[in-house]
Formats: C-alpha cells, structure tokens, sequence
C-alpha cells in the first residue's frame, strides 16, 4: 500500500498472547482512511451491541491517518477507540505527540488489541517487529516511572510511549491514555478500557517513514505551514491554548463553579498569559510541528511540579480554575501533573469535581459523604486532594471515578440537576447556552459532549462556511428557518 500507508495493522489478541499482522487492501484505506475511521468500522465489526466496555469482548483500537508522520505540521495525531464506559456507545479520543509517527516509520498503521491478558503485559514495537512482555514489575507505576523503565529495560532512550497510569489499572471510567507524557487521548474512558485488558502500554522505536507520492509538493507544504505560523498561529505559538480566557470570561464562554455562573473577575490570574509569566519554562511540540503550542510549566514552591509533564492546556485551566472556582494557578497546575502522572482526563476530572462541589454546597452530599474533605468551591486543597483521590480509588475518589452520571446515582435523585454532560460524558469548558451549535453537536454527537467533534460557532465566518463547500454546504442561512 504506497504513499502515506503502510499496508499493514497489527492485531494482538491478549488472551492467547498471539500477535498477527494483517494487510488491508487499498479499497478499505480509501473508505476508512484511519483514525476515527478505523475506529468506527472495527467496533462495528468485531463488538457485539450488548459488549461490557471493561469486558474482554470489548477491543482497543490504536490507529494513524493518511498524513501521520508525513514531515508538515499537524501530521503528529492518532485516534485511541473503542466501547466507551463512559457512555457505554461510541467511544474515540486522539493525541498528538511523536509515539503516532513513530508506529508509522516503525511500519504499522494500526493497532487492534483484544481480549484480555492474564497477568500484565506490554507491548514493544522495533523496526517491524513486535513482541509482548511481562508488565508485572511495570504495574502500578506513574506514566513518567513507567516510561523510564521501558526506556531502560529496551535500550532505547528514544522510544516513544502510549501507557496508562494507575487510574486506567484501578478502571477509573475518566481514565486516558497518554503519550510521551503530555500528550492524551482524554475523552470517553479509553485508559480503563486498556486497563481492563491487562495492558500497561506500548513502546515504539521506528526509523523508516512510509513513501511520500511528491516529496516536493509536501517539503512545499511543510514550508508554507512554518510560514503561516506567523499570521495565522501567532497566538498557539506564543502562549498555547488559554490566552484569551478573559475574553471568554467577558462573553458567557467561561463555564465557572460547574457551569452555574456566567462571569468570572479571576481569569486573567490564571489564563496562558500568567502560566507563561509566572511558571512557564519552555513550550514542547508534536511530530514536525512549527506551532509548538504545547506549555512545560516547572514549580517547586508551593508545590512540587515537574517539567516533563508538560502545562495545563485550556480546557484544564477552565475545568480545575473557573468551573472549581479556583483562581490558584500553582494548584492547577499540580493537577494537571497528578493527572498527567496518574492518567486522568482532566475535562473529565475537574468538571465531576465542579458537579461534587455545588452538591457539597447544596447539602445534598456531606462531609461522611465526602470523608470530610471539604468540597467548597475555591479550595484548591480540596481540588487537589480529590484528583489524588480519583486515581487511587480512595473515598469520595472511588465515587467520582465512575465519572459524574454514575457519581449522581449514589449522591441521589436531587442531584441530577446539577449534572453537566451529554450521555454520560462530562462537558468540555465550552458553554452551548453560547455556542448553540455546538450543543446540538453535543447532543448528536455518538460520544456526547465533546468539543473536537464538533463546530465553535464563534468561529465560523464566511471563510469557513466556504470551506464547507465540498461537503454539499453552499448557503449561510439554515434552509428550516423562515
């Protein structure tokens, strides 16, 4: 298969410990193209309707694009899918990174685990070659801890990494699967669905990219993109996402303590203006990206952080500050870190916390519900202590780890009102009672509440409505309105 493939998916079925290559033909890459593609057609193929998601029954799909590991900027993706337990449908999360291109130059495009192994493995892809490993002195490590350890025992300092941490071990439903460390797939529970299976992560080491059909045309591309940072990414470029949460703050688009308020006087203290002021101490990137958008934020006082975790990203800044209430930036950025080092998706993680909080608060859920933290909006500590308590399965965290609809079954009837999240997964920190559009999105969405599946409607001008085109869009007004 030429030209941005490499014809080849890997499927290993955990239960047997067997490891099997297949070679779709050009006919299903065209059709599927990979990615969310790849994801919808094996779920559909291979799960049956009734599957548990955290069952053997369930698979776990790792799959590249077209472009992943092409030499331009925005080729540093992968899609991580499956039976989400979460949602219990659809489940599709992406990452950036350099683990993605490295499957592609290592040459596979996919992987396709099933089944569940018996005691803990792990995956190690090398030039072609993969091979699964005892995981047990691995299990129960933090994703950095593990990292090091499949770096050491392989040999190879540059591999790149997919792993779980301890969240995705304990089936935390709000569990992710991160790459190189700062990079997640995040949404819809994919870390416990890999956690269900046994499987601690994968390891790749890759040195040969899949042929180019015109290498000129894309060094072309890959050029213009470096160019086009300036005018069109000078922001990403220079602050990352969350620069204009003020802004955000000013229009109703800042959901603040679990979506109940619509304005919010402490977002520039905690926005990507004050992480780059205060903490920042450099900016990562994904696979032959020139935006480098990613923040490294390192703290020592009054909390540990490390660099190698990389920073909180927009969503992050929004779901642990202004839907908690929380205008302490040292503290989100410890949470980012233990989600970093645990595997928790932070969306998911903060906004379960915002809904605990207005509980707390309303007297629906008390301190022997809470096991005496105090879940105040603005106490950071209680924020922190809570994250803490998620990825161990501890207290309120064993309850808040079955995501926020379920934490609402224990908590009682009343609290369903204050929920925040579509089919069973929480809301980005996007607010629909604004964007519209993207509510419906939200409500049509097979993953629910997801703010990459879906269109910004303070975005679309006449340029993007233009850029519809192709998929049969040609007017800017709906045709159902009078």
């Amino acid at each position: 298969m030429p030209f941005g493939y490499n014809g080849i998916r890997l499927v290993v079925d955990l239960a047997e410990m067997e490891i099997r290559s297949e070679e779709p033909d050009e006919v299903w890459y065209r059709k599927h193209l990979g990615g969310m593609g790849s994801v919808a057609y094996h779920l559909l193929n291979t799960v049956e309707a009734h599957a548990d998601p955290l069952g053997p029954d369930n698979v776990l799909v790792m799959s590249t694009g077209v472009i992943t590991g092409a030499p331009f900027s925005g080729s540093g993706r992968n899609a991580v899918g499956g039976k989400s337990p979460l949602t219990g449908g659809f489940g599709e999360a992406d990452a950036g990174g350099f683990w993605n291109a490295e499957l592609k130059h290592a040459g596979f495009d996919e992987i396709i685990f099933k089944g569940k192994a018996s005691e803990p493995v792990w995956l190690w892809i090398n030039e072609g070659e993969a091979e699964l490993r005892d995981g047990s002195s691995l299990w129960g490590l933090e994703v950095g801890e593990c990292q090091d350890r499949m770096r050491e025992t392989t040999g190879e300092p540059q591999a790149k990494t997919a792993l779980i941490g301890p969240a995705g071990e304990r089936m935390v439903r709000i569990a992710c699967v991160i790459n190189d460390l700062t990079h997640v797939a995040g949404r819809s529970g994919m870390g416990a669905v890999m956690g269900s299976k046994n499987l601690k992560g994968v390891a790749v080491r890759g040195r040969n990219p899949p042929e180019l059909a015109d290498p000129d045309r894309v060094k072309e591309l890959a050029q213009s993109l470096v160019k086009r940072v300036e005018t069109e990414a000078r922001g990403l470029h220079e602050y990352g996402t969350g620069a204009a949460m003020d802004a955000y703050a000013k229009t109703g688009n800042l959901p603040t303590r679990n979506f109940r308020d619509g304005d919010w006087p402490h977002a520039k203290e905690i926005d990507a203006i004050a992480i780059k002021e205060k903490h920042r101490v450099g900016m990562g990137t994904c696979y032959s990206c020139a935006v480098r958008c990613k923040k490294e934020v390192e703290l020592v006082e009054p909390y540990r952080v490390e660099r190698r975790y990389g920073g909180p990203e927009y969503e992050t800044l929004g779901a642990f500050g202004s839907d908690c209430g929380v205008s302490d930036l040292p503290a989100i950025c410890k949470a980012n870190e233990l989600c970093q080092r645990y595997g928790i998706d932070t969306i998911g993680a903060g906004t379960t916390i915002a809904f605990a909080m207005e509980c707390y608060e309303e007297g629906i859920i008390d301190d022997e519900t809470t096991g005496g933290v105090k879940l105040n909006f603005g106490d950071a500590e209680a924020m922190l202590k809570t994250v803490e308590l998620i990825g161990k399965r501890e207290g309120i965290g064993d309850i808040l780890a079955e995501g926020s609809r379920r934490a609402s079954g224990v908590f009682g009837e009343e609290s369903r009102r204050y929920l925040v999240e579509v089919k069973g997964q929480e809301a980005p920190m996007h607010e629909p009672r604004l964007k519209r559009g993207l509510g419906l999105g939200y409500a049509v969405s097979p993953t629910g509440a997801d703010h990459c599946h879906n269109l910004h409607d303070t975005v679309m001008n006449a340029r993007s409505y233009d850029s519809l085109r192709p998929l049969g869009i040609y007017t800017r007004r709906c045709p159902y309105t009078a």
